[in-house]
């Protein structure tokens, strides 16, 4: 469809090869998205700490006023990481859907064996390690809404996640339920050019970042009238809609600081842990592990201070080896082996020249 043509930007120096891709001269991808990425990988590890320790998924609420210190940390944390993942993924498999249909005889077959192959790993994970895995749901959402979406009309996709985001705000159903309107918003952000022109102005992500800032600061403190309820209808309500708000509002500031001279450093410390997200995702699961079996002890009694120390640990060492393999390697070893799965041919892996 012609409204759905890529749109062609100028700033090709904020870009970098696409490993995601088949790699052919001309190919690249968006440099502010793996900066997103890894930024929102860092805030997932921070959140997912105590549960993956725990081993049952997820953590019992606390009673009121028993943990008041990572009630208000969770203010900043909790549901603000998750939505920036998972508008990602949608970003993604449009971008993807778009490359491959210049390449591809059946564009949706490879974007098929990708959520087939994303299955398969999430279960294992899901099995083997941590029952809180949230890469199956991505691969059920994107067969059962994502992947037929792709034959609907933009405004047709647009509207889809609207009134799922807000029917996941309205029905109280946490992060789950936000996952399919938030993989629908991520595709028509790129369908409608949006994704394109990221890195291309300061004055549009600060309105929106000041808009959804306006929007987020009563839904925040209606979450904090509700801590004395965690768990409740009205406190997941709460904090589903303040968890969007405030993932737009980091994303946007993200983007601010990426046209200021902070550039650099943004990219030399998110960028190699968004570009191997999967692999850093499912190391940071069996690292969180290890350091529960060496501190002992049940981590519900866990400080903060032990808690911040063990996500500090996990992303130096995840950061380091990321920041070295892609020294070597065009990409990491799961997203090679991801994107095997999805040409259904071997592609390469080590760096030319």
């Amino acid at each position: 469809m012609p409204h759905d043509a890529p749109h062609r930007t100028p700033d090709s120096s904020r870009r970098q090869a696409d490993p995601d891709q088949p790699l052919v001269p001309g190919r690249a991808r968006i440099a502010a998205l793996d900066v997103i990425r890894g930024f929102a990988l860092c805030g997932i590890v921070l959140v997912n700490v105590r549960p993956i320790a725990a081993m049952g998924g997820f953590l019992p609420p606390a009673p009121a006023g028993a943990d008041d210190g990572f009630a208000w940390l969770g203010l900043l944390t909790e549901l603000r990481f998750f939505p920036i993942f998972a508008l990602l993924f949608g970003i993604g498999f449009q971008l993807l859907l778009r490359s491959a249909s210049n390449r591809a005889a059946r564009p949706r077959l490879l974007l098929l064996r990708r959520l087939l192959a994303l299955l398969v790993v999430g279960l294992a994970h899901h099995v083997l390690l941590w029952q809180g895995d949230i890469l199956t749901v991505y691969a059920v959402v994107g067969l059962v809404v994502l992947l037929p979406s792709t034959w609907l009309p933009r405004w047709a996709v647009a509207g889809l996640a609207a009134l799922l985001i807000a029917a996941a705000v309205i029905a109280a159903g946490g992060q789950v339920s936000l996952v399919p309107g938030l993989f629908l918003l991520g595709s028509a952000l790129v369908r409608y050019g949006v994704v394109d022109r990221l890195e291309l102005s300061t004055r549009v992500p600060a309105v929106v970042g000041l808009v959804l800032a306006a929007g987020a600061a009563p839904a925040v403190w209606w979450q904090t009238r509700q801590l004395g309820d965690m768990g409740g209808a009205d406190f997941n309500r709460a904090m589903t809609l303040a968890g969007v708000l405030i993932a737009g509002v980091y994303i946007c500031a993200l983007l601010i600081v990426l046209r200021t001279p902070l550039r650099p450093a943004l990219q030399a410390v998110f960028a190699p842990l968004g570009r191997m997200a999967l692999t850093n995702y499912l190391a940071a699961t069996v690292l969180v592990l290890a350091a529960a079996h060496l501190l002992g002890g049940p981590p519900d009694t866990w400080s903060r201070a032990t808690v911040l120390a063990i996500t500090g640990a996990v992303l130096t060492a995840e950061w380091l080896f990321s920041t070295l393999w892609l020294r070597r390697y065009q990409q990491g070893p799961l997203e090679w082996l991801w994107r095997w799965a999805t040409w259904a041919r071997r592609p390469a892996l080590r760096r030319i020249g």
